[in-house]
């Protein structure tokens, strides 16, 4: 889930998926175990000394989930709730902008950071980790809408496919992945490990979770979802591609998809908050 591109310099990269190869010929299972928590394995997004002052202001419970210690954090307001979800390698500070306009607006501001990641204990992270902890804030704080960026949406689409009767109202996603597929074969790619590897991995994710890595769509999740969505995406997208959330609207009948171009992955700019806000206000 992290960019290895960056963080797995070529011959380590290289030196990684010989070793899983070589691994796979004695034994299939521990290379696929080795396989997985190399991916889930989380390698930044700490609370830094430049974002301890904000998040110290709202910081709230620390929650138990999964055996993990997960901090949450409130802003309180009159309005309905809203349910934040950062993305990989990032914690609750990504969302300063965005809590700006949210609390002008009013709504009461619900947000944690993901196990491994901000002030919250643990080294890895999966999505269904990830939805496991939504639904803890979901069933603790019930907010009327969740908000979701890069793999933050991706997990808030699986959590509402997990838990369709939840009234949760509308979901909006940002710049967020679709199909767990493409990701797995940029893994594949970047560590160069052969298909006997990706064939005891999709294996070991199955046993593990119950679904193949094909089967992991949210483009499929979303087929049939009744909740109001929002999707923002930049065409130029370098981390996530702009069709993952093209077949996400394509599959979710009450969304709206809103492209941009140039302002990147994270989308932090005022004209992304103010739709975001807009959208949250209409009936």
């Amino acid at each position: 889930m992290a960019n290895l591109r960056v963080l797995l310099r070529p011959l380590v990269a290289k030196a990684l998926g010989l070793y899983l190869n070589l691994l796979a010929v004695i034994s299939p299972s521990k290379a696929a175990r080795k396989a997985f928590f190399i991916f889930c394995k989380v390698r930044k997004g700490r609370v830094t000394p430049p974002q301890k002052d904000y998040l110290e202001s709202a910081r709230n419970a620390v929650a138990e989930v999964a055996g993990h210690q997960i901090q949450t954090y409130q802003w309180p307001g009159s309005g309905p709730r809203v349910l934040l979800i950062h993305g990989w390698e990032s914690n609750t500070f990504r969302w300063r902008n965005l809590i700006g306009f949210l609390r002008e607006a009013g709504f009461h501001i619900i947000a944690f950071d993901a196990p491994a990641h901000g002030y919250s204990s643990g080294s890895y992270l999966h999505i269904p980790l990830y939805t496991q902890c939504v639904e803890h804030m979901v069933q603790t704080y019930a907010p009327q809408h969740i908000i979701g960026h890069s793999v933050g949406g991706m997990t808030a689409l699986y959590h509402a496919h997990r838990h369709p009767n939840e009234r949760v109202e509308k979901i909006v996603t940002i710049g967020s992945p679709s199909e767990f597929y493409e990701i797995m074969e940029s893994y594949q790619g970047i560590l160069k490990f052969n298909g006997r590897v990706m064939k005891a991995l999709d294996r070991f994710i199955f046993n593990e979770f119950g679904f193949h890595v094909h089967e992991f769509s949210t483009s499929r999740f979303a087929t049939g979802n009744p909740k109001k969505g929002l999707l923002l995406h930049d065409r130029l997208d370098a981390i996530t591609p702009f069709h993952a959330s093209q077949k996400v609207h394509d599959a979710w009948h009450d969304s709206v998809l809103i492209p941009t171009e140039g302002l990147g992955h994270s989308m932090h700019q005022e004209s992304v908050n103010r739709q975001i806000v807009a959208f949250l206000n209409a009936g």
